[in-house]
């Protein structure tokens, strides 16, 4: 069976921003509440790195100051936005929370829609992930340590990368050994398709099954931590309740944290330092990469 646990949500106060990452200009204010604090951090950060021929095609790598006995784990962490918007520089404070908590984290830029659809962004997701693991000796990490990891469409992407390696040969990279996946709020079943530009993006309408990471569970795949607030109205937490269904059917594993009281930013809003409390997101994904030095 997965592991379900379900946290308390705590008291609901919080900096109203942070509660609605990308949510316009609002989530302005948010990230830069999130990042003040996040850039002083004792890490650091490789800007703007190409793994790719294009202008999106950038990453920033974040590495822990301190030296390691041993090589850390890699994690690469793809952003929200509905597949439409969004910039790694806005999450500088995953990447500082991350490289604190001793993992080397690599955070991706892609192409959007309407720019491209589903093959030119998963292509790009695919793009990223082989070049960061190539290069993992380089940045302090572990080749054999590699997770996916993303927050919303980003996790749909990490998702769907993990699990149908059909992206990688499209975009004629070599698919690494992956040690799991990580997931925060993420749409892995999400059909029918509703609104006109997501049904463009997925589509033809033929070709939306391909666009769900759950038509695609088969034994073998890497385990994985799925996170979703239970007050989540805009990625049902269905999504990751029946993802864990399905891996768990499948003898893979899979530790599913439901939030009460939570919605959709909070999940990775948590990894900031305002928000820390508001849910144990960064403990769980330590626990999940690193066992031995998980508190608790």
């Amino acid at each position: 069976m997965p592991v379900v646990e379900r946290v308390r949500s705590g008291r609901r106060a919080l900096l109203a921003g942070l509660a609605a990452l990308g949510a316009g200009a609002c989530s302005r204010l948010a990230f830069l509440a999130a990042n003040v604090p996040a850039s002083l951090g004792a890490y650091e950060r490789h800007a703007d790195l190409a793994y790719g021929d294009l202008s999106a095609h950038r990453l920033d790598v974040y590495r822990p100051r301190a030296p390691a006995a041993s090589a850390r784990p890699l994690i690469v962490f793809w952003h929200g936005g509905r597949w439409t918007f969004g910039d790694k520089a806005d999450y500088r404070f995953v990447g500082a929370a991350l490289a604190e908590a001793g993992c080397v984290a690599v955070l991706p830029n892609y192409r959007h829609y309407p720019e491209v659809r589903l093959a030119g962004f998963m292509q790009d997701a695919a793009r990223a992930a082989a070049f960061a693991a190539a290069r993992a000796p380089q940045f302090g990490a572990d080749p054999a340590r590699v997770y996916l990891m993303g927050h919303s469409a980003g996790a749909h992407m990490a998702a769907l990368l993990a699990l149908d390696p059909r992206h990688y040969a499209a975009a004629q990279v070599r698919p690494p050994a992956l040690a799991g996946v990580i997931g925060l709020s993420g749409p892995y079943d999400f059909l029918p398709l509703l609104d006109a530009d997501v049904q463009d993006m997925m589509g033809p309408p033929e070709d939306y099954p391909e666009s769900q990471p759950i038509h695609f569970v088969r034994a073998g795949a890497p385990p994985m931590l799925l996170v979703h607030g239970l007050a989540d109205d805009t990625v049902w937490p269905k999504n990751s309740r029946n993802l864990a269904t399905a891996l768990d059917a499948r003898g893979v594993a899979v530790t599913l944290r439901l939030y009460p009281g939570l919605g959709h930013a909070d999940t990775v809003a948590a990894l900031s330092v305002p928000a820390r409390r508001r849910a144990p997101t960064l403990e769980e994904i330590v626990r999940f990469v690193d066992p031995a030095t998980a508190p608790g």
